[in-house]
């Protein structure tokens, strides 16, 4: 079974223990003989339980000795459901009978194969559990009287050796005599007739050999495995070419070759071990060194074209070995663009979500590289011009999508983001910001448990259906942000694995060496999760160059346009557990060396592209708060550049929406780069907190819904960027502490990462007349707000003086022009009319911009009266939304059409706007005389739309090339 680091409960069984608490009778029995389990309650070690819990659950499985839960598991882990649930024998005392063969449901094959049977104790809930002392491990017991034992080597193990060298196997059995058959590659060396033990010496061992230890008692056949490695020496050579990246490099001219580069410091040799050679290296596999960076290399020929090759290193350590370093660890490319693996794949196969999954290579183990050449390789694709032409929205028009593919629709995949576009479209976001697809340990992940972050988790979908939503997404004007996590990395990584220790001896790390290029062996700062990435060891750096690849992967590979960055707190090597004041008041001080490191990648991004949105989850307070504002107007200009911070405001939102006073002002900042928002996938749903919480709206999901209207107005309508956490625009109201059996948990269990349920779609609450009032609200605000020059350009102003009615004014002019100059906002979070003096800046013509009605202000103090739970937004003019073209004006013309670097419009205008083919605002201009030039040397070549208004406002809309 899979180690999953973030999220799954995995067993890993071992043999029984003086301290074992458990007894099955009889002790000697086969797989279809009834037998009594009982569990005693006795001691505290490895026992959560105590001495006389009040139910016990056995979650157990059957298998061989390759792995205890491989033919069955029967138990569903946290559920009261009686299934596995033992019987009270006693004060303490736990029993259950079961036939094995029935109560596991195992084939006959399966039967005459089976030779051990594991367990756990838990309680109903499975917050408590029962596990072997000392060491605190599952419980395991033979299957069968027919045992076998591998004495010498270590069953599974590999060995390394100098060519010449001898491997000595001895084995022994159980129940009589059985047969021995030794087979090394496939093919029998050695053989021994009706014995009850084995020995055999292979010589003078000049090759790899996989070798098979075949014992047969009647119709019962047990395996044992074990390998060695021949050190192969090595090779000094100096790599190919100085342009050769670490990880797989492909020829552009020569689709039959691909070079391999591993830089593995502190390794004395590697093998790579693929489909190419049936995962049985020859010393032509072995990879040379190159004698100055001391990368290993190795050169692959004779590659079909568009056939899926799969790969792993075989990373060899003889020298100077750190203790309870493993001397040899297979891997996949740390730099791999797509992996297969033997615990994710198998699920993903049967949910049909990635058609065509290259098949993970028989016999193997732990993650495979996927390497392709030719015109059809997985990571190809044809981008639409919309994609390459596409110009991101400005910052301070944002309006951020954030999305858990996971939980987003009842397939969890790529495809139903697709299928939903128009969902994104009619609420008029801007941007989707996805939660880190990056492949993740398990298929059911929030995603920040990363082990490869080049590489796309399949879970959701092959590459090329990634490629295709966030093609879609530019299709419609929408930019797409991924969420990543380059604080850490867990542990299937390469960057763990290759220099993990693994003191129990079964294959997995717990901890990491000394040696270790990539990590910290303990985490440097506050709020940690896996293995901390050193962001800081000098010279060589290494995490600095796998940050950068990811960087360029993901611009380069699939253009999105901007990243996320977790935890950027975390990117620091100044915060040890022992560090004077306490790690977390160091976390959360000024760093100056956080600071620089972060504007370094910051830079690197824009190299790439100028326009890239490079946002932090600093979260800062103290300290830290001033590295927010510096990164904030880090070579910030105008539109350009400045690092954009997310803003937390949860709870001035729950407490607006239950009607007590708060202040809101923090939403947005004079810099225009923080992203404020009331709901985050890190935060509780500001519907659940004004449901459940004390307030005017506990217990009244219909209020609660009406204001959230209002909640919007005072939210998505304040300049600067903003964000919402997926559903909240229909009214969201389960906790996000919901568990998957629908009940809330804040601990023991805590439910938060849970999958989620779907009634959005299964509810249809599209059809629900007070969600979709929300929705479309909320999708009039973010159009007004994207829109209108006075959201974008204006100044505004907070008035928090009545208790739970905010108002907000927005405005570029105190007086009144032909245009959408000055919106403000009335809102009544309260349980009564709210009758208030209007405060209009100015008399005249005036217009609700939710609808665009008009009506007269003669007086500007004139009464409103808003319903309880309402808002108004009026402004000085209706809003351009609903405006259609004027007249054709013939004679309205662009000069030269198409243009270079400018243009000339043959009539004064008041305002001409330039937009791109998927309708987002570009480049703007007022008050122009026909014999001015129009600027356009900073747009990408392509199609233009060019909205011009004349000096009376009547409209005319052409076309522009620009070349």
């Amino acid at each position: 079974m899979k180690k999953n680091g973030f999220l799954s409960f995995i067993f890993v069984l071992f043999a029984a223990s003086v301290f074992a608490q458990v007894t099955i009778s009889p002790a000697t029995f086969n797989v279809t003989d009834p037998v009594t389990i009982t569990v005693t309650f006795p001691i505290t070690t490895c026992n959560t339980m105590g001495n006389a819990p009040t139910k016990v659950y056995m979650h157990a499985g059957i298998g061989d000795t390759t792995n205890a839960f491989g033919f069955s598991v029967v138990g569903n882990w946290g559920q009261d459901d009686t299934i596995g649930q033992m019987s009270n024998s006693g004060p303490g005392i736990y029993s259950i009978t079961i036939t094995p063969s029935t109560y596991f449901g195992i084939n006959a094959t399966q039967q005459a194969n089976a030779t051990r049977m594991g367990m756990v104790f838990r309680n109903a809930t499975g917050s408590q559990t029962l596990k072997k002392a000392p060491a605190c491990n599952d419980f395991i017991y033979n299957v069968g009287f027919f045992q076998t034992s591998l004495t010498i080597p270590t069953e599974n193990s590999t060995t390394i050796i100098n060519s010449g060298d001898s491997r000595t196997v001895q084995a022994s059995n159980t129940n009589g005599n059985a047969n021995y058959n030794l087979k090394a590659n496939g093919v029998s060396i050695n053989t021994a007739t009706n014995v009850s033990s084995y020995s055999f010496t292979d010589t003078n061992i000049s090759e790899n050999k996989n070798y098979q230890l075949e014992i047969s008692q009647g119709s019962s056949t047990q395996i044992k495995k074990f390998s060695v490695i021949v050190n192969p020496g090595v090779v000094s050579q100096a790599l190919p070419s100085a342009s050769l990246l670490d990880g797989v490099n492909y020829d552009s001219a020569d689709q039959t070759k691909a070079t391999l580069v591993l830089n593995a410091p502190f390794k004395d040799f590697v093998y790579v071990a693929g489909s190419f050679n049936n995962y049985q290296p020859s010393s032509a596999y072995a990879m040379k060194k190159d004698p100055t960076s001391g990368k290993f290399w190795l050169e692959l020929t004779g590659l079909v074209p568009d056939q899926v090759y799969t790969f792993q290193y075989w990373v060899c350590d003889v020298t100077n070995r750190p203790t309870n370093s493993p001397a040899i660890v297979k891997t996949a490319d740390p730099f791999s663009t797509l992996v297969l693996s033997p615990f994710d794949d198998p699920e993903i196969a049967s949910l049909g979500v990635y058609p065509n999954l290259p098949a993970y290579p028989s016999g193997q183990e732990r993650e495979v590289t996927v390497l392709q050449t030719g015109p059809n390789a997985y990571y190809k694709y044809n981008w639409s011009a919309a994609t390459t032409n596409f110009v991101k929205p400005k910052k301070k028009d944002l309006t951020i999508y954030e999305v858990l593919v996971r939980d987003f629709d009842a397939n969890r995949s790529y495809q139903d983001l697709i299928n939903k576009i128009d969902f994104f479209k009619d609420l008029k976001v801007n941007a989707i910001q996805l939660m880190p697809v990056m492949e993740f340990e398990g298929n059911l992940s929030w995603g920040y448990n990363t082990a490869y972050h080049l590489a796309p988790d399949k879970r959701y979908g092959p590459p090329s259906k990634l490629k295709e939503f966030i093609d879609l997404c530019h299709q419609n004007g929408i930019a797409v942000i991924l969420d990543v996590a380059l604080n850490h990395v867990f542990g299937r990584s390469p960057l763990e694995r290759m220099w993990m220790l693994d003191t129990d001896n079964d294959g997995w790390g717990n901890g990491i060496t000394a040696e270790n290029p990539y990590c910290n062996q303990a985490a440097m700062h506050s709020y940690n999760v896996g293995s901390d990435l050193n962001h800081f060891r000098e010279p060589e750096n290494l995490t600095n160059t796998y940050v950068l690849r990811t960087i360029k992967t993901w611009i380069e590979d699939y253009k999105i346009d901007g990243f996320r960055w977790d935890l950027t707190k975390g990117f620091t090597n100044a915060c040890p557990s022992n560090v004077a004041g306490g790690q977390e008041a160091c976390t959360n001080s000024y760093i100056a060396g956080r600071v620089a490191k972060l504007k370094y990648y910051a830079d690197k991004q824009w190299e790439l592209d100028p326009n890239f949105l490079v946002i932090f989850e600093h979260l800062g307070n103290g300290g830290s708060y001033n590295e927010e504002l510096e990164w904030a107007n880090y070579l910030k200009s105008g539109d350009s550049k400045g690092i954009m911070q997310w803003r937390k405001m949860t709870d001035p939102y729950a407490n607006l929406l239950k009607g007590n006073g708060t202040s809101l002002s923090g939403v947005t900042d004079s810099s225009e780069r923080f992203i404020g928002y009331a709901e985050s996938h890190d935060e509780e749903r500001v519907a659940y907190k004004a449901l459940t919480e004390t307030g005017q709206t506990f217990g009244d999901l219909a209020k609660v819904h009406l204001r959230l209207s209002a909640m919007g107005a005072v939210h998505l309508l304040v300049p600067g960027p903003k964000m919402i956490w997926h559903f909240g625009e229909l009214g969201w109201e389960r906790s996000l502490w919901t568990c998957q059996n629908g009940n809330v948990s804040f601990s023991n269990p805590d439910c938060k990462l849970d999958t989620k349920p779907q009634p959005q779609w299964s509810e249809n609450w599209l059809a629900n007349t007070n969600r979709t009032t929300i929705y479309n609200n909320w999708s009039r605000m973010i159009n007004l707000k994207k829109t209108e020059n006075v959201f974008e350009n204006g100044s505004f102003a907070w008035n928090f003086g009545a208790t739970g009615r905010p108002r907000l004014d927005v405005w570029t002019s105190t007086t009144q022009t032909s245009s959408l100059s000055y919106v403000f906002v009335l809102t009544n979070f309260s349980n009564n009319t709210y009758n208030v003096a209007g405060g209009f800046p100015f008399a005249g013509t005036w217009s609700n911009l939710m609808d665009n009605s008009t009506f007269s202000v003669t007086d500007t103090n004139m009464n409103i009266s808003i319903e309880p739970g309402g808002f108004r937004v009026y402004g000085n003019q209706p809003s351009s939304l609903n405006t259609d073209n004027f007249s054709a004006l013939s004679y309205i013309s662009l000069l030269p059409n198409p243009s270079t670097n400018f243009f000339s419009i043959t009539i004064d205008s008041s305002k001409v706007f330039i937009y791109s083919m998927t309708g987002q605002l570009v480049k703007s201009f007022q008050n122009k005389s026909k014999s001015d030039v129009y600027e356009i040397s900073d747009l990408n070549s392509g199609l233009y739309l060019v909205k011009v208004l004349d000096t009376n406002n009547n409209e005319k809309t052409l076309k522009l090339i620009k070349q």
